[in-house]
């Protein structure tokens, strides 16, 4: 059986990818591998954040990432053996800027062709830990003989694959259905690897946040909230308003203490907005937006900065092994890095009233 293999480098941590055949990297175009020279560089490429009422800004991104829809019209010239290598082709762009050529890997991750017999065949024994099921697609986790296994379907009644950790995260398999295309299936990995990020890195003074980061002079603001608060909005107006910031990750970016200091990371990970920067900065501050009819903004004592953080940190909460690790870096960020409430409205003021308080 052919396996491809790439490595990429996210947040200081070295991540191997596997597919197994049928399934391959799509290949890039020449467009597409040029920009991601720029991205491995960490420039601007002028990708803007998408806020909800900003949904044209998608398609003006996807453009400049190179991104080409398959039409009905292509579509038609294709013949079986194409179509089928553009159904199995998954579109690793977001992850190119990251690769690496040589490191030694935190974790293996492998999309394989079929699931095992087994999975299906000892499922009335595996015990459920959590359930994310109010809106599709659905995911259900287990555990079973030291295995944690996530099962995530498109629909009630569709089942889009598993995805199996062993018991210390450094293999990570993902088992796609039968006649689950690419762009499903890409959504799935795409989460996979997430968590078995967080799971692997939990120890390593490491966690994802949940936020949108802002640079400006050299140091990275990150802008969190609950979901619906205006995280990308905001950082759309830094962008607008002061015109020396630029947006380095606009949904999951990496924070990691190395050498003393704290620090963070664009990655793969960026929610609708295809910001895939390779770029790393020290952390200003950390600001928690709640929406409010004016604007205001207090400085969040340790414990208050140490409850919102960890709100807003992208782990498995039911796991409490991995929690039980993270809580000393939730701690340590509450205590050492600058934690702000900005209630606010959608406008500039909002942005100065920001600016003001965490710019020193």
């Amino acid at each position: 059986m052919n396996v491809e293999t790439k490595l990429y480098k996210i947040g200081g941590h070295t991540v191997r990818v596997r597919l197994e055949s049928p399934w391959t990297f799509k290949v890039l175009t020449e467009q597409q591998l040029t920009l991601v020279e720029r991205l491995k560089r960490g420039e601007d490429i002028g990708v803007e954040s998408v806020p909800a009422d900003r949904q044209e800004q998608l398609s003006v991104n996807e453009a400049l990432m190179g991104k080409e829809a398959m039409t009905r019209a292509i579509w038609d010239t294709l013949d079986e053996t194409e179509r089928s290598e553009y159904r199995h082709a998954l579109d690793f762009l977001q992850y190119a800027p990251f690769e690496v050529p040589e490191g030694e890997p935190l974790f293996t991750f492998t999309v394989h062709a079929e699931a095992p017999s087994w999975l299906e065949e000892t499922r009335p024994q595996w015990k459920m830990v959590t359930a994310v099921d109010e809106f599709p697609p659905f995911y259900y986790g287990y555990q079973f003989e030291g295995k944690t296994i996530y099962d995530y379907m498109l629909t009630r009644e569709v089942r889009a694959g598993y995805f199996m950790m062993n018991e210390d995260y450094t293999e990570g398999e993902y088992y796609p259905c039968p006649r689950i295309g690419g762009k499903s299936t890409l959504f799935q990995v795409n989460t996979s690897i997430m968590i078995q990020y967080t799971f692997a890195t939990a120890g390593l003074s490491t966690l994802l946040l949940h936020a949108s980061v802002t640079r400006y002079q050299g140091r990275g603001n990150l802008f969190f909230g609950v979901s619906g608060t205006g995280k990308s909005t905001h950082s759309r107006l830094w962008h607008e308003f002061v015109p020396e910031s630029d947006l380095m990750n606009d949904d999951n970016p990496v924070i990691r203490f190395e050498d003393g200091q704290c620090l963070v990371y664009g990655t793969p990970w960026s929610g609708k907005t295809l910001c895939y920067r390779n770029v790393v900065a020290p952390v200003n501050a950390l600001v928690r937006l709640e929406q409010f009819p004016e604007n205001r903004i207090e400085r969040l004592h340790s414990l208050q900065a140490y409850a919102s953080i960890i709100a807003a940190v992208s782990t498995i909460r039911w796991n409490h092994d991995t929690m039980s690790l993270l809580i000393p870096t939730i701690e340590r960020l509450a205590m050492n890095i600058p934690c702000f409430q900005l209630k606010c409205r959608p406008d500039e003021e909002a942005v100065q009233v920001c600016k003001n308080a965490i710019i020193q």
